[in-house]
């Protein structure tokens, strides 16, 4: 455990390492906190959940560090609104730096003498920092994608490692069946992959793969963003209200389409999954090529047959509760639960996902205008 705290909280400050201080504070879009605001909010984790009610001699770096960077828990007390983590010019970053030392000293000497009823409270501290390192690539691509000079995070990040993407994939048949969903065995899993229930599906054919940026180009041109009848009704008022044309980051540059990737502004790779796709961009797709999203069950026992991890994968599926589900006591029931209401669910894993960070029965959530996260598109046919 004391390997991975400091291996984990290593790598949320190596992720920002190539950024410049002036980077750490920009807050471009309310979805998207600062770089500074994730090193502190991910140590106020620990500082709050673990150290600060378990040890009774420990000292708080900062009497108010809990108003600044509480995320979302109500019962943690008030904290800054949202929109306005990027307006905090202090503390520094070297004091947000100060801060994570002070706390991981702390947390360095106690682990090996943890008890061990709070081995699960630090699980979740790890699995919750992991998160952040995802959101700490995607907020840092949108502060950096959305400046006009496009300057690149590392010009040799790649967003995509697998194999190239064929005009034509294959799909892959499931029988009609009852089949179990929701982690099972050892291990960490979240509250909402509980509890393991069984649905009913009928027969059903999966892409292979994903929808390449060279497919998604094609609905472009066949005016896809002007054709409402692909569309769902809130989608189309979303089109219409943002003049959405293209997905995130793509622009058209002398008769040419490029995309700005963490690597910097490039052409388009025609070969490459699609990425930064809302969720109403993916089922306009899927209703214009003549099919559908898959649902998150039918999704999940495709799984272990697909080559998933390079996109979150948009599912036709709401963010609910699985039966059984109960909501953990306490400031961690705040976590999940909350959240089961107008957003949709999404599977697999992305290129930013952190290393030991994806599982088949994860169940990751979003509302559906959303395009910052690295998000693609498989398909299954009606």
């Amino acid at each position: 455990m004391l390997e991975r705290f400091k291996t984990i909280r290593d790598h949320t400050v190596n992720i920002c390492k190539p950024l410049e201080i002036e980077d750490h504070v920009v807050q471009p879009s309310m979805d998207v906190s600062p770089p500074k605001w994730h090193l502190a909010h991910t140590t106020w984790f620990f500082e709050e959940f673990i150290l600060k009610p378990n040890f009774k001699n420990y000292s708080p770096f900062h009497p108010k560090y809990n108003y600044l960077f509480n995320s979302y828990y109500e019962s943690m007390g008030e904290r800054v609104m949202r929109v306005d983590r990027g307006n905090m010019s202090r503390p520094s970053v070297g004091d947000i730096l100060k801060y994570r030392k002070y706390v991981d000293q702390n947390m360095i000497e106690l682990i090996p003498s943890l008890p061990k009823n709070l081995y699960s409270l630090l699980e979740i501290g790890f699995q919750h920092e992991q998160q952040h390192q995802e959101l700490l690539l995607t907020d840092i691509k949108y502060i950096l994608g959305h400046n006009p000079l496009f300057p690149a995070y590392k010009e040799d990040f790649k967003e995509y490692n697998g194999r190239l993407l064929n005009a034509k994939g294959s799909y892959l048949s499931f029988p009609e069946g009852i089949y179990e969903i929701g982690f099972k065995g050892d291990g960490f899993c979240f509250d909402n992959e509980k509890e393991v229930h069984k649905v009913f599906l009928q027969e059903f054919e999966i892409a292979e793969q994903l929808i390449s940026n060279g497919e998604y180009l094609e609905f472009i041109k066949a005016g896809g963003y002007q054709t409402a009848a692909y569309w769902y009704s809130d989608a189309w008022a979303w089109v219409n209200q943002h003049k959405i044309t293209s997905p995130l980051y793509w622009h058209q540059i002398d008769e040419q389409w490029h995309r700005y990737s963490l690597a910097g502004l490039e052409p388009l790779p025609m070969n490459e999954p699609v990425t930064h796709i809302s969720h109403y961009e993916a089922a306009a797709f899927a209703e214009w090529k003549g099919l559908r999203l898959p649902t998150e069950f039918e999704w999940e026992v495709a799984a272990d047959k697909l080559d998933y991890g390079q996109r979150w994968e948009h599912t036709q599926s709401a963010y609910l509760a699985y039966p059984g589900y109960r909501k953990p006591a306490g400031a961690v029931g705040e976590y999940n639960g909350k959240f089961m209401i107008n957003q949709m669910v999404l599977r697999g894993a992305s290129i930013a996902t952190p290393e030991n960070h994806s599982r088949k029965t994860y169940r990751n959530f979003f509302h559906p205008q959303l395009q910052w996260q690295f998000t693609g598109i498989r398909l299954c046919k009606k």
